[in-house]
């Protein structure tokens, strides 16, 4: 949700019009993670002033806009140093609007203009103080307040630098939040901070420095006093975070910037590597409270106090993605091309870690933690949407394998009950994007209370990846579509080797582990059978795309690819759908059945079969139709479906991989025949950083 993308370059030589190309493709580089709104914030033709524009709905809206303002823009001038910012906004406080769109405004002289990612919590006391200071808001934003807090602060004390300014503001802030900053009293400087939302900056010069590791500057250790106390002087007592006016904090030194030697330079903060990668491939995680600053050309990562467990220094990694694997290729769609890079996908999770003639299972970044996690009283697995599906279709195999209690929670339900959690658990916390709110809440709550913390990730150096004891990375590839698709196999797989790691020194279970090994080798040759019934699936969805319902049954291991069967109908083509245990048809849902009601059920011969064929012969005695995915070959269930899709048979916990793929083709074809935004849809967004 929302996207940042910043552009500074330093005695690098650039006309407007690249700068606002740059600044254009970055967004567009973002546009999966959902927006409604989009808008860019660069010097003005005398470059004394800033010009902002903002346009609701796509980005090329407002790359029409740009072009129609060449001329106020004055396009072919070059600058040498100069920093632009953009942002994709997907409306949290306010409808979408261009007001209420970013950058925003600190006056009508756009002094300071602002990026914001994430929610400010209190917002409305920060609002109240400044319309006492005689501010004026013309937006219905939480974002608002800090372009004229910003502002505030400067009027105060205008000899401050930029980055002492900012450090004031988000000392005041509550809630989480990524930002970048531009001022006209401050040209060609940037600063940039983040807490709780995803931010990083990328490195281009043409000489490499020789560290790749930039110290932290703090400031001075004190209790702040709160600028607020003048608007509710009981209020500053309660606040998590202090605030001061204008902190003392040492100057920059040459020591803990980054400068080239050459001076030429260009930096690019974005809240997601997919956005720079074609530029850098040198980035910078920041963590939560850092506030980078660029001056002169020279980066510096300052923070206002210490940390327990501070590393002191902020890496500069390279990051290992290629341009090619964030487009589209010969696809319609991202998500269509996602389903089917799932025969590579599979392997690349297991790449490295299955040896397939040993039978040995190594995940490098859990095995120094194995031995306590066998001694874990239980196992806690945390998600939302997707990941948590991924939990449930491998509940059974890890209480099977583990002889553990195993406890699948949404991450949302597991805060709101503040559940207990103990010292001697182990928490699985699941997220495509690592970013996940709720999801990364969970963990901290989790964390605070001595569990050990396992993140399952597809985004190295996201939250939930640095915060984590230990954890195991999907290696699925950047997933852009907002439903995701190769990021469950991935997740499901990643969790079944960790089964097999849990029981590998078990003989009770080794002819169950050989089973499971074998087919996991067989995976990728049976995913790519199971996508030549695409064309199949496409019928399918023809006879599909005009009903309003759709119900998907199932039971055992195949229950979680009906959840997820359903969320993904409900998210890419609008209908309701539910996924329903089989075992349940009897205690209500069987109600709905009629000869009109479109039901999906799975068969597969695994040890609730009979059971399942049992629900199966209920819908079919209240007149239903039911379509359904079975074993190839398996005459007797195919004998008895309105329409079947026939998948090839494997070991009964790796089904729901195989079963779980023409679901993801479904509701693809339905979105497609129903004229949706597949990639995009409504009211989503890819990486959810507000509760």
């Amino acid at each position: 949700m929302c996207g940042i993308f910043a552009y500074l370059n330093y005695c690098t030589p650039k006309k407007r019009s690249e700068i606002l190309e740059f600044l254009v493709n970055g967004l567009k580089r973002l546009e999966y993670r959902g927006y409604d709104s989009a808008g860019v914030a660069v010097d003005s033709a005398d470059a004394k002033n800033i010009s902002v524009i903002k346009k609701t709905g796509k980005v090329a809206i407002l790359e029409e806009a740009i072009k129609n303002r060449g001329a106020d823009l004055a396009m072919d001038d070059i600058s040498e140093t100069h920093c632009g910012i953009a942002h994709t906004r997907w409306a949290t406080h306010g409808v979408p609007s261009e007001l209420n769109s970013h950058p925003h405004r600190s006056d009508e002289s756009n002094n300071f203009v602002v990026v914001h990612n994430g929610i400010i919590t209190n917002y409305k006391e920060v609002k109240v103080f400044l319309e006492k200071k005689g501010h004026c808001f013309e937006s219905e934003t939480d974002t608002e307040i800090i372009a004229k807090l910003v502002y505030h602060f400067y009027q105060k004390h205008p000899n401050c630098s930029f980055r002492e300014l900012v450090e004031c503001v988000v000392q005041q802030l509550e809630g989480a939040f990524a930002l970048c900053f531009k001022s006209k009293f401050f040209p060609g400087e940037c600063v940039a901070t983040r807490r709780g939302s995803p931010l990083l900056v990328g490195i281009k010069s043409k000489n490499i420095p020789v560290t790749d590791h930039i110290p932290i500057l703090y400031g001075k250790e004190e209790q702040p006093k709160t600028v607020l106390s003048e608007a509710d002087p009981n209020h500053s007592e309660h606040r998590p975070h202090g605030r001061s006016e204008i902190p003392t904090l040492p100057r920059t030194g040459s020591t803990a910037e980054f400068a080239p030697e050459d001076k030429q330079c260009e930096y690019f903060f974005a809240s997601d590597a997919s956005a720079i990668i074609e530029h850098t491939n040198r980035v910078i995680y920041f963590e939560d409270d850092d506030v980078a600053a660029i001056k002169n050309g020279s980066l510096s990562i300052h923070r206002i106090r210490r940390g327990g467990d501070d590393p002191h220094t902020r890496e500069v990694t390279t990051v290992k993605m290629e341009l090619q694997q964030i487009m589209k290729g010969n696809y319609d769609y991202f998500m269509q091309k996602e389903i089917f890079e799932q025969p590579e996908s599979v392997i690349n999770t297991m790449r490295g870690r299955v040896n397939f003639e040993s039978g040995k299972v190594t995940l490098g970044g859990i095995t120094e933690f194995v031995p306590e996690i066998k001694r874990c009283r239980r196992l806690m697995l945390i998600g939302c949407g997707t990941s948590y599906h991924s939990a449930i279709a491998t509940r059974q195999l890890l209480e099977e394998l583990t002889e553990l209690p195993v406890m699948v929670e949404l991450a949302s339900d597991f805060l709101d009950r503040t559940t207990p959690v103990f010292r001697d658990d182990v928490c699985f916390f699941i997220s495509q994007s690592g970013e996940t709110a709720d999801t990364l809440m969970a963990l901290r709550y989790c964390k605070q209370r001595g569990a050990l913390i396992v993140g399952i990730t597809n985004t190295v150096g996201s939250s939930i990846c640095r915060e984590s004891h230990c954890g195991v990375h999907i290696n699925a590839g950047p997933e852009i579509g907002v439903a995701s698709t190769k990021a469950y196999t991935s997740q499901f797989i990643s969790l079944v080797m960790f089964a097999l790691v849990m029981s590998e020194d078990r003989i009770s279970q080794r002819q169950r582990r050989k089973e499971i090994i074998d087919g996991l080798g067989k995976l990728q040759d049976q995913i790519r059978k199971v996508l030549k019934l695409d064309q199949e699936v496409k019928a399918l969805a023809e006879s599909l795309y005009q009903k309003r319902s759709l119900l998907m049954m199932g039971r055992g291991f195949n229950f979680a690819t009906c959840l997820e069967g359903a969320l993904k109908v409900k998210e890419l083509t609008y209908m309701h759908s539910e996924g329903i245990m089989a075992g349940e048809l009897k205690h209500g849902p069987l109600a709905l059945i009629d000869e009109t009601m479109p039901v999906l059920f799975i068969v597969m011969k695994d040890p609730v079969y009979i059971k399942c064929m049992n629900a199966l012969q209920q819908v079919i005695s209240r007149n239903g139709k039911p379509i359904i995915i079975c074993e190839e070959n398996d005459k007797e269930t195919l004998s008895l479906g309105y329409k079947c899709l026939e998948v090839p048979k494997t070991v009964d916990c790796l089904q729901g991989i195989l079963t779980v793929i023409p679901m993801q083709l479904l509701s693809f074809h339905i979105a497609v025949k129903k004229g949706c935004n597949v990639d995009c849809p409504r009211n989503l967004a890819k990486s959810v950083t507000v509760e």
